[in-house]
C-alpha cells in the first residue's frame, strides 16, 4: 500500500475555509537545537572540533534570532506552527515559556535537528516517537498533533506510529496546495514548504527584497487560484537565518503585506489540519 493516492487538484470536491476566506495561512517557525562538535546545517562545512564557525552561526537563532523573529510575530497577530526539536525543552527552556505564552502550536520535530529520522527499526522507532511527544507535552502542555522530521525525515513506519501517538498530520510531504488524506486511518498530509523556506531562499544567494517580493507573490496567485476552492500558504522560518537584522526587516514587511490581506485566513498548521479533517 502506498502512503497517499495521486488526486489531481482540478478533480478535487472545493475547500472552504472559515468565514470565506480564500488563503490559510501559516508561519512554520523551526525551533531547533544542534549537538556541538556534529554536522549539520552549515555555512561552509568543515571537518573541524571544535567548529565555532558553523555551531556559532546555528546558535544565534536561540539567543537571539528568536526574540526578533517573535517580536516580529507578535506586531501582526500571528501564532508560530513550531517545529520543535525536544531538546530545546532542555537547552532552552526560555523559549518554550515564551511560546507558551503566546498559544504557539507545536509541532514534533525529532529530538535535534543533527540527527535524522531514519534508519530505526518498529520498535526502537516507537520508543524514540514516544519520548520525544512525551517531552513536548510535558513542556508545552500541549500534545503534539503534527510532525515534521528533522531534515523532512520519516520512515516508512513513522506515520502509522504517529497516529498511534494521537497524531493527525505530517508535513513532510510538500507535494500539494491543499491537505490530503493519507492511506493511514486519521493522518493527513498537510502543506509546507521548501521553496518559500529562508534557509533555501538565502542560502541560494537570494536577498531580503527577493523574499519580499516571492511571499507576495506566491499569495497573490494562490488568492487568485483559490476562488473556487481553498488554499494553503505555508512560510518555513528558522530563527538562526531570518532572525538576522538584514532579513528580520524583509519578514516584518511581507508579513505585513500577508496580514493585511481581506481574504487570508492567519491561522496554524493545527488548525489547518482540525478543520480540513471536519470537512
Amino acid at each position: 500500500m502506498t502512503l497517499y493516492d495521486y488526486s489531481p487538484l482540478p478533480e478535487r470536491p472545493a475547500l472552504h475555509w472559515p468565514d470565506g476566506k480564500r488563503v490559510a495561512f501559516y508561519v512554520g517557525l523551526n525551533i531547533e537545537t544542534f549537538l556541538p562538535d556534529q554536522p549539520s546545517t552549515s555555512i561552509w562545512p568543515m571537518d573541524i572540533k571544535p567548529d565555532p564557525l558553523n555551531h556559532g552561526w546555528r546558535d544565534y537563532g536561540a539567543r537571539v534570532g528568536v526574540w526578533r523573529t517573535m517580536d516580529i510575530l507578535d506586531k501582526h497577530g500571528l501564532r508560530a506552527s513550531v517545529l520543535l526539536n525536544s531538546q530545546v525543552a532542555e537547552d532552552n527552556p526560555q523559549i518554550i515559556k515564551a511560546g507558551t505564552e503566546r498559544n504557539w502550536a507545536w509541532l514534533a520535530h525529532g529530538r535535534t535537528n543533527t540527527t535524522l529520522h531514519t534508519g530505526y527499526e518498529l520498535d526502537e522507532e516507537r520508543r524514540v516517537l514516544t519520548d520525544i511527544t512525551e517531552t513536548i507535552e510535558t513542556a508545552t502542555g500541549q500534545r503534539p498533533k503534527g510532525w515534521m522530521g528533522p531534515a523532512l525525515t520519516e520512515t516508512h513506519n513513522t506515520p502509522q506510529l504517529l497516529s498511534e501517538l494521537g497524531y493527525g498530520y505530517v508535513l513532510d510531504w510538500t507535494n500539494d496546495d491543499q491537505p490530503y488524506r493519507l492511506n493511514v486511518p486519521g493522518m493527513l498530509s498537510v502543506p509546507y514548504t521548501v521553496e518559500l523556506n529562508d534557509l533555501g531562499v538565502f542560502l541560494r544567494g537570494l536577498t531580503g527584497p527577493d523574499f519580499l517580493q516571492m511571499v507576495k507573490d506566491q499569495y497573490d496567485v494562490l488568492r487568485d487560484e483559490s476562488a473556487d476552492s481553498g488554499r494553503v500558504m505555508a512560510l518555513a522560518l528558522h530563527p538562526f537565518v531570518i532572525g538576522q537584522p538584514f532579513r528580520a526587516k524583509y519578514l516584518d514587511l511581507a508579513l505585513e503585506y500577508v496580514a493585511s490581506q481581506s481574504d487570508v485566513w492567519l491561522t496554524t498548521s493545527d488548525e489547518i489540519a482540525t478543520h480540513y479533517a471536519a470537512v
